[in-house]
């Protein structure tokens, strides 16, 4: 091979294929002009040329359209746009063996970007993730650390109603199945809408091994950038929310004892879609195709002992699987919403104005009489929540858990 010949596959070896990005570009450039985006289309097509500071400031402009109001209201194109200028980012810090300024790129991109170029998307994180443990010194075989999550521990039901809601584990207890069949599901529980605790039937998930070893989720998700809930919960005013990588929330969760600490929480979000790694780590329960339905969501909920998702309620069923640790969740049927004192605001009208931690009853008199289920979700198990339930949930330990929210034939 010549000298030429080999400067030219070094050269191609340094460059991120982007075979949709490549096709894709000249219809989504004309669509960007047509909607006003001049000034873009300019330094894209500049980065595309080989411009590193033409493809930041298109990635600027298009951040800057993604936050120029509700983000319902932002046209899908400027997605697409934010994405475009990513992978341009992307291919000038992966040139520069810049991995993790990369996969931060990268990310953003999943996170903020449209649909149109995610396979380049995740192409490229595929590649960069290997270049990145290689250069961190990390072999492929994945051997079980001393650090782990949390520890096995019986936990005391006089300790665990001091930080409870009043009255909790004092009356209905949510029934516990194990292994219940598909008949049985959808006979005494999906059909008739009741909730049911079902055990025996996650011991075969790799998640339920690896997740509690700090080593594995440092090596496959450790350099990533998801988005987390700073503060008691969404409810309240001093709650925010915040990019961070993967290993610095890690290390929030190691600190997490203080009890000066503001709880951190990776909440609702799509983790597997993001993180493949992760995602073969789980399966889909079979009871998610009872109703001849689909999948709508598939959501990560991550965080320390003592985090609260408000009393609320969603529209799909809903099964949670606790993979790590223990939740405490309490259960309203839907036929007691107008009791539950929803809030009126069209984006909450689906979340209580009840703080069950702390409840006034004068404000909320018709709290006092109300009947619930309740529930400790133990490691190893998934609830089935009917679609309207309205439910809180509280980490009693650090907790790793997984939502699947699908819908029946009639949605």
């Amino acid at each position: 091979m010549s000298a030429a010949a080999a400067a030219a596959v070094v050269a191609l070896a340094d460059q991120l294929a982007t075979p949709i990005l490549d096709a894709e570009s000249p219809n989504l450039l004309q669509s960007i002009s047509s909607h006003g985006g001049y000034a873009y289309v300019s330094m894209a097509t500049l980065a595309a040329s080989g411009d590193f500071r033409a493809a930041e400031a298109a990635r600027e402009m298009a951040w800057e359209q993604l936050h120029s109001g509700p983000w319902h209201s932002v046209l899908p194109v400027w997605r697409d746009a934010y994405a475009m200028a990513c992978l341009y980012v992307a291919k000038f810090h992966y040139r520069n063996g810049e991995f993790k300024d990369a996969l931060r790129v990268l990310d953003m991109g999943l996170i903020m970007g449209g649909m149109l170029l995610r396979k380049d998307l995740d192409s490229a994180i595929e590649i960069i993730s290997v270049k990145a443990r290689e250069n961190n010194g990390q072999s492929e075989g994945c051997e079980k650390s001393e650090l782990i999550l949390i520890r096995e521990a019986e936990l005391e039901k006089s300790e665990v109603l001091h930080f409870l809601p009043a009255k909790s584990l004092s009356s209905k207890i949510v029934g516990k199945r194990s292994a219940l069949s598909l008949e049985a599901f959808l006979r005494e529980h999906f059909l008739c809408g009741c909730p049911v605790i079902i055990s025996d039937c996650m011991a075969h998930w790799p998640a339920r091994t690896k997740w509690n070893d700090m080593d594995y989720l440092e090596k496959v998700a450790g350099e990533r950038t998801v988005p987390v809930e700073v503060g008691k919960n969404y409810l309240c005013q001093e709650w925010k929310q915040e990019l961070i990588t993967f290993s610095q929330f890690l290390e929030r969760i190691r600190s997490s004892g203080s009890s000066s600490d503001v709880p951190t929480y990776l909440a609702q979000h799509p983790l597997f879609d993001q993180i493949n790694e992760l995602r073969n780590d789980i399966c889909i329960p079979d009871y998610c195709f009872v109703g001849g339905g689909e999948l709508r969501s598939l959501n990560a909920w991550f965080g320390p002992a003592g985090t609260v998702t408000p009393l609320h309620h969603d529209p799909h069923h809903n099964i949670l699987a606790q993979v790590v640790g223990r939740k405490y969740i309490r259960l309203y049927p839907a036929s007691l919403s107008a009791e539950l004192y929803p809030y009126s605001e069209t984006m909450l009208c689906n979340s209580s104005r009840v703080d069950l931690d702390n409840v006034d009853e004068r404000e909320f008199p018709n709290m006092r009489d109300l009947e619930f289920l309740d529930c400790i979700l133990e490691e190893g198990e998934m609830i089935y929540v009917p679609p309207k339930w309205w439910h809180y949930v509280r980490s009693l330990t650090t907790s790793f858990s997984v939502s699947f929210w699908w819908s029946d034939s009639g949605s």
